[in-house]
This record gives C-alpha cells, structure tokens and sequence, in this order.
C-alpha cells in the first residue's frame, strides 16, 4: 500500500515540476520585467508550497521504505 502511494506521489511531483512555467528566461527578462524583486502571485506561491511538502512526503515515504525492507 505504502508503495503504491510512493508512485502516485512520485508521479505527480513530475507533474508539477512540468506544469510550473520557467522563471529565468535569460537576459531578455531583466529589461522586460517591472518589478524584479516582487513577490510570486498567490498561485506560483501555492504551487511552490505545494511542491515543497509533496517533495518531504515523497523523501520521507523513500527513508521509510529503505529501512523496512
């Protein structure tokens, strides 16, 4: 059951690094981007939080696996 829920964790965490829009795109960002030190919009900082505690889940869910087998 634990293993199953390891791959569906897996699995969408690369889904959400793919659906996450690149944030340096080069110098060309600099002279087009207003504020650059801005904060993200509420749902880049969503995705971000996100993505940080699925990512604990899925470390924690492969140090449980490794020492029960």
């Amino acid at each position: 059951m634990l293993k199953i829920i390891w791959v569906i964790l897996s699995i969408v965490l690369i889904g959400l690094i793919f659906l996450r829009t690149p944030q340096n795109q080069g110098l060309a960002s600099f002279s087009t981007k207003s504020n650059l030190l801005g904060s993200p919009s509420s749902a880049e900082q969503f995705l971000n939080n996100l993505t940080i505690i699925l990512m604990i889940g899925y470390f924690s869910f492969a140090v449980f696996l490794n020492f029960s087998i």
